[in-house]
């Protein structure tokens, strides 16, 4: 079983050739975050930086020198100057040495955190800022647990892949030459061929082996994804669960994706274990190897104890570069992995965009057309037939019909979720494919059938209107609503804590909340999108009140199911299979015996 199940997953994914084009273009993402045009002082603190790097490593690298001439100092084999200042003071120096070389790569960080954080805020908020760009069809059918772990693994991997490309294999490559420099200088060109050998098997198997866990990595990642997303699903329907007794099932759905996170990680660790092992055992060779000709070297008399101390000290500084290496190319796959998720996503093109050139919405009488208009969110799958409404400015226009019929299309097409496919949309003549989006969506006001409300006080969630609202205008449109009153009774009053999506109220008082924000943003336009079919016949009849005090002297456009919030209506639409089959107001729709008479004659019944 598990052989076949990874066979079929390692069917989809691609090549390696696709892999490295995948990564060489993740990183070109990331370049202008390290290296950011409009930011002058960015990038002199990457240069800086480098600088600091580069120092840094020279140190390193002129520091065994000093152990060196201690040891032959010591040994009485050193030459005149190391004897005249001494082991005591040799030892001084390594010391200071070493000091410097820690001290020029603190700095080096001091210089680049500005950098590398600021990238971090600019990516988060580019993203952040692309998810809520991006249409509802898109966050319809997204999965919210995977998408949060798509973006936070992301914005890891670029934090990682900023700080160690650049300081950490361009380092290593240089630190590198220049030991094997001074092999070739100092000592015999075997010990450069010795070196290089090493590096070449160090890396090349390295390479090769981490591409094979990165696949790995990638199935592994693709589980935790989905694992994820079932807590998060089953725990924001917690109630559901709760209501048909599922939390076995849950558990069982939970563990079941765990099971394949579990078998995925094991087979990743264990491929780690075989990476280490034979990482060592190369490093561990080529260091053996090295020594014994330097051991050589001083038995016959060509190299002093102090070489040989010198030696050990330059392969010691390979070697942990080289281990180091090993964890950077994996981390950085296994970042580039992670980026391109977050890459995708933001490669994601928004279904609705801001024509070129668009001019902000001007509303005078908030006049609304609909001309002709022809949608489906399926092209097989027509929803609305040519609908043609005329909403005067002021009025009141109610929508009804059985479900499916296209209600809360309508709604949705009017505030540009989606662009229609046939005809138009006008508001004061202006077609809102023209206009920008931003000023479409703050002259229209939405009340929907179920209020969702932050995880915040109720006077941020009513402030949520209009931003810099003060708190009497926050009163204010909380007495408009019907709702100052019951605020004022609980303990903390507008300070007081909805709860996750307003839980800790009920629906009435959720509804109230909604119409005081839609209040206190005073939009022209009104959409009421079903907003009170959620509720029980009394309270609904309240909040009634309150949605018609709101529309006074406002283009009110009503999506209902119970027909008996709509009889005052200037006009009523009744709509079928995406075409309207009637129209008129509730007086002279039941006169007429038609579809709206039968629809208002079923639902009396059932109330009766």
């Amino acid at each position: 079983m598990t052989e076949t199940t990874t066979q079929s997953t390692d069917a989809v994914q691609p090549s390696a050739a696709q892999e490295r084009a995948s990564g060489w273009r993740t990183i070109r993402r990331v370049i202008p975050y390290l290296w950011p045009a409009d930011a002058l002082w960015a990038r002199q603190r990457v240069v800086l930086a480098l600088i600091a790097l580069v120092l840094a490593k020279v140190v390193a690298v002129g520091t065994p020198f000093f152990y060196k001439a201690a040891v032959d100092a010591l040994a009485g084999d050193g030459a005149a100057w190391m004897l005249a200042i001494g082991a005591v003071g040799l030892t001084v120096a390594y010391g200071v040495a070493r000091l410097m070389e820690i001290g020029f790569q603190e700095l080096r960080n001091v210089l680049f955190t500005r950098v590398g954080q600021r990238a971090l805020r600019q990516l988060a908020l580019e993203t952040f800022g692309h998810i809520h760009r991006l249409s509802l069809r898109y966050h319809i059918t997204r999965k919210t647990g995977g998408l949060s772990r798509i973006i936070e693994r992301g914005v890891k991997g670029v934090e990682f892949l900023l700080r160690f490309l650049l300081f950490s294999i361009f380092p290593l490559i240089l630190q590198l030459l220049m030991i094997a420099g001074i092999f070739f200088l100092l000592f015999d060109v075997w010990y450069l061929v010795a070196v290089v050998v090493t590096i070449s098997l160090y890396v090349w198997f390295t390479f090769r082996i981490t591409e094979w866990r990165v696949r790995q990595r990638r199935i592994m990642n693709q589980q935790d994804t989905d694992a994820n997303q079932k807590a998060i699903d089953s725990l924001l329907n917690f109630e559901t669960v709760k209501y048909f007794n599922a939390e076995a099932m849950e558990a069982r759905r939970y563990d079941g994706a765990m099971a394949k996170y579990e078998e995925a990680a094991v087979s990743t660790n264990y491929s780690l274990a075989f990476l280490n092992f034979g990482q060592a055992l190369i490093i561990t060779t080529g260091l053996v190897t090295v020594m014994i000709l330097a051991a050589i070297g001083v038995q016959r008399g060509d190299l002093t104890v102090g070489d040989f101390v010198l030696v050990n000290s330059y392969m010691i500084q390979i070697t942990m570069p080289l281990n180091f290496l090993g964890t950077v190319y994996r981390e950085i796959r296994q970042a580039l992995v992670d980026m391109a998720e977050m890459f995708d996503l933001l490669d994601q093109p928004p279904d609705v965009r801001d024509a070129p050139g668009a001019q902000p919405l001007a509303v005078a009488k908030g006049e609304v057309v609909f001309d002709r208009v022809e949608f489906g969110y399926d092209p097989a799958r027509p929803i609305l037939r040519g609908i043609d409404l005329h909403i005067k400015g002021g009025e009141t226009v109610a929508i009804v019909g059985p479900s499916g019929s296209g209600k809360s299309t309508i709604g949705r097409l009017l505030f540009r979720f989606y662009d229609v496919t046939g005809g138009a949309i006008r508001i004061d003549g202006q077609d809102i494919r023209d206009v920008t989006q931003s000023s479409l969506h703050a002259a229209i006001g939405v009340v929907p059938q179920d209020t969702v409300l932050f995880n915040d006080s109720i006077a941020y969630n009513i402030a949520y209107g209009r931003e810099g609202a003060t708190r009497a205008e926050i009163e204010a449109a909380a007495r408009a609503a019907r709702i100052h009153d019951f605020v004022t009774t609980l303990p903390e009053g507008y300070d007081t804590a909805v709860g996750e999506r307003g839980l800790k109220l009920s629906g009435g008082e959720k509804q109230r909340v909604g119409i005081a924000r839609t209040l206190l943003k005073n939009p022209p336009i009104l959409l009421l999108d079903e907003a009170t079919s959620a509720l029980d016949t009394q309270t609904e009849q309240s909040i009634q009140e309150s949605l018609r005090a709101m529309g006074q002297g406002r283009t009110v456009l009503t999506i209902a199911h119970r027909l008996s919030t709509v009889v005052d209506a200037d006009r009523i639409i009744v709509l079928d299979q995406g075409e309207i089959v009637e129209h008129g107001t509730h007086e002279a729709l039941l006169a007429q015996g038609g579809r709206y008479a039968q629809m208002w004659a079923r639902q009396r019944a059932e109330e009766a």
